[in-house]
């Protein structure tokens, strides 16, 4: 009987299907009546005021169900650690059987490359090249190299570093400090929930300034891990950075499939900005924001405008990315300089705190110091900081993410001063390329960060990130 009624059940579907199909051709096309009625359960309720209220109890909940779908669960989770180098690293796990290595988290850049082979050599990188994690590719079954003339091979190398070759795909990938090369490679990702056949990795043989770890780019071109994976979202929390390899973890959450527009509770959300169009094809992997105002205490800092937006040529000067790479937040001079001084003019209306002289910042590479010998750091009222952001959003951030306590003994006088330095850089002055501003991992911490990449959006709120 239940194979009949299926089978019944096929041959009506089929027919409506074939009737359907023709209705473009067909000049007399057939008609199908289908009955409604209304459906009502086994246990109906015994009068219309119960119909009504069962009815009317249900509404609601389609209705929120409507409004706000349940979001797909991610597609996995890997924790985030900060570092004595002042990035945060993840682990994850490239071949078969896998390797497990650790990786800079890295939005302001698309490359994955690991240090490979016994051969990998590290120049300026300070650390001891026997304790650098190594991927080997010949310990993995997976393991194969990109050829010249598969074309993710020109899409990933710049063409006169392909220029002469021959056999397998070298590139060469430059940061803002330091290189790596080596040859591209396709590799299986190996997630506990997933595998990841024929990622696109690099295979580094030689690198300069690097940190002792390969670097795993989340950011906006096609060879980047969020492009590759077909992500549709990721989100971060970022510990307390205390420049040490701490047991301290947080999480890095990747998320698959489509979430609609839904919002995640409790953030705040500014639109990334479309990426220019350059010759510089850095700037086509930059997560981009409006940045509308800088606000010291209760005055919003005299930025102008050309900072912050990008301008139209080729170089495309200005405007705010998000790095989790860079350390501390870095502006161009004159807009620090103008930072400076409004945070110079609010420390000295809210207490007796000079201005160190420019060789005590020089020590820690930053510009800005107040002396605040005698005093405790956490009792201290700074001025706050406010970044605010297209379509409201304001980051709001806590002191401890823009002010960091440092002692300098001095030989004259045999003693020891405190002083409070903004963990917010300048440049030199001279390089007006990119961006004004790049928002470091600093300024990040002990907040939890979205980059929702199907809607292209940026959301973040306040949360502490610390987990055991």
């Amino acid at each position: 009987m239940a194979a009949s009624s299926l089978l019944s059940l096929m041959f009506l579907i089929s027919t409506l299907l074939l009737a359907s199909s023709s209705l473009s051709v067909a000049p007399n096309p057939t008609t199908f009546t289908i009955p409604l009625s209304p459906i009502f359960t086994k246990h109906q309720p015994s009068d219309a005021i119960k119909t009504l209220n069962s009815l009317a109890s249900s509404s609601p909940t389609r209705a929120h169900h409507l409004k706000h779908p349940k979001s797909k669960p991610p597609l996995t989770k890997t924790k985030v650690f900060s570092r004595s180098y002042g990035g945060y690293s993840i682990s994850l796990s490239f071949g078969t059987p896998p390797q497990a290595i650790s990786f800079l988290l890295d939005t302001g850049s698309s490359a994955v490359w690991f240090p490979c082979t016994s051969r990998y050599f590290c120049a300026d990188c300070d650390i001891d090249p026997s304790k650098i994690p190594l991927f080997i590719p010949k310990l993995s079954s997976s393991s194969k190299f990109i050829d010249c003339q598969n074309p993710n091979c020109a899409r990933i190398s710049s063409s006169n570093i392909l220029s002469g070759c021959q056999q397998a795909c070298p590139f060469l990938f430059s940061y803002g400090k330091g290189t790596s090369s080596g040859l591209l490679l396709s590799e299986t990702l190996d997630f506990p929930e997933k595998l990841f056949t024929n990622f696109l990795v690099g295979c580094s043989i030689f690198s300069t300034q690097q940190p002792p770890a390969g670097i795993a780019g989340f950011g906006r071109t096609p060879e980047s891990l969020p492009s590759q994976l077909g992500l549709s979202k990721f989100s971060y929390c970022l510990i307390s950075q205390r420049f040490n390899d701490t047991s301290e973890s947080s999480d890095l959450v990747l998320y698959r499939g489509s979430s609609s527009d839904a919002k995640t509770p409790g953030l705040s959300y500014t639109p990334f900005r479309k990426n220019p169009v350059s010759i510089d094809s850095a700037l086509r992997d930059y997560y981009y924001v409006d940045l509308l105002k800088v606000i010291v205490g209760r005055k919003s800092v005299n930025i102008p405008y050309k900072y912050l937006v990008l301008e139209n040529n080729a170089n495309r000067h200005g405007g705010t990315i998000v790095d989790s790479g860079f350390t501390y937040t870095r502006m161009l001079k004159p807009i620090f300089d103008a930072v400076a001084k409004v945070f110079e003019a609010e420390m000295a209306e809210m207490g007796n705190f000079p201005r160190a002289s420019a060789d005590v910042g020089a020590l820690f590479d930053l510009n800005l110091c107040f002396n605040i010998t005698g005093l405790k750091f956490e009792k201290i009222k700074f001025p706050e900081l406010t970044f605010e952001f297209k379509g409201g959003a304001k980051l709001e951030l806590p002191a401890a993410n823009y002010f960091e306590p440092f002692d300098v003994f001095f030989d004259v006088g045999n003693s020891t001063s405190t002083f409070a330095c903004l963990t917010i850089m300048s440049d030199s002055g001279q390089d007006l390329d990119g961006p004004a501003i790049i928002l470091g991992n600093t300024q990040q911490q002990n907040f939890y960060v979205e980059f929702d990449l199907e809607n292209d959006r940026f959301g973040f709120r306040k949360q502490t990130c610390n987990k055991k």
